[in-house]
């Protein structure tokens, strides 16, 4: 039995569910128990959720055990979402700026869940997102550049379009000094390899255009993506041209 599913029959026979995911959330600590937070969002309410997703970062700090009870919150209204309650995605979408990255990492999370349900849905949402915050493209980038939803060429194809519009936006990104703009940068500084592995002949045209480009963050971007064991898997010539001409050890 997978441990998910021992973590969902043991929630079923719980009335005091709050006590139990503090004790096994494994925070503080490098890593939160995904696990029992994917139990939680498959067997978790809306009044659970919505309870969870009340402590903010005073009551839930970062790194807290405490921390744990709203990245519950924030994966569940993925699932919600995924169940036709599309109008919770406003909400999703607010906690993509949280300050607390735990939470930020649950919101991707959370839209996967949406996009293995109905990937239009997914995408469609992330067009918009991608038209806001540094914060909120980063999210859009963490949940579309992961394998399991890169199945379809024709879903690939829009998933390149919105990664191009948003590395395109750097080009006019005045502060880059941000944190915020660093951790938008970090996220496409492995996303493009993702997708380009996904659909080789589509993708690498849209990835040429950007490792010819000048901009200093940009060319940091597709450096880093080259610098990724699965573009030599998908082609070890292309990747080391591309390695060489932009100097990449």
């Amino acid at each position: 039995m997978r441990k998910v599913d021992i973590y969902r029959s043991v929630l079923r026979e719980l009335e005091d569910w709050d006590q139990y995911l503090l004790a096994e959330s494994c925070l503080p600590g490098p890593r939160a128990n995904l696990e029992l937070i994917e139990a939680v969002a498959e067997e978790g309410t809306k009044e659970r959720f919505m309870n969870y997703l009340s402590l903010d970062s005073a009551m839930a700090p970062f790194g807290s055990a405490e921390e744990f009870l709203p990245i519950c919150g924030v994966v569940g209204l993925g699932s919600l979402i995924s169940q036709g309650r599309v109008e919770l995605l406003e909400l999703l979408r607010s906690f993509s700026s949280d300050i607390r990255w735990r939470i930020r990492e649950g919101v991707a999370i959370a839209l996967q869940r949406i996009g293995e349900s109905n990937i239009d849905v997914l995408l469609n949402e992330m067009a918009e997102w991608s038209e806001g915050s540094l914060l909120e493209k980063r999210s859009v980038v963490a949940a579309l550049c992961e394998p399991k939803l890169l199945n379809q060429l024709e879903d690939i194809n829009v998933v390149l379009q919105v990664l191009d519009k948003i590395t395109s936006d750097i080009i006019n990104e005045q502060n880059r000094k941000a944190n915020d703009f660093k951790t938008l940068r970090k996220s496409l500084g492995y996303g493009w390899s993702v997708v380009v592995a996904a659909a080789p002949e589509e993708g690498k045209k849209y990835m040429e255009k950007w490792l010819a480009h000048d901009d200093k963050d940009i060319r940091w971007i597709m450096k880093e993506n080259l610098r990724k064991k699965r573009l030599e898997k998908m082609d070890l010539d292309w990747t080391r041209r591309w390695k060489a001409e932009l100097g990449v050890n």
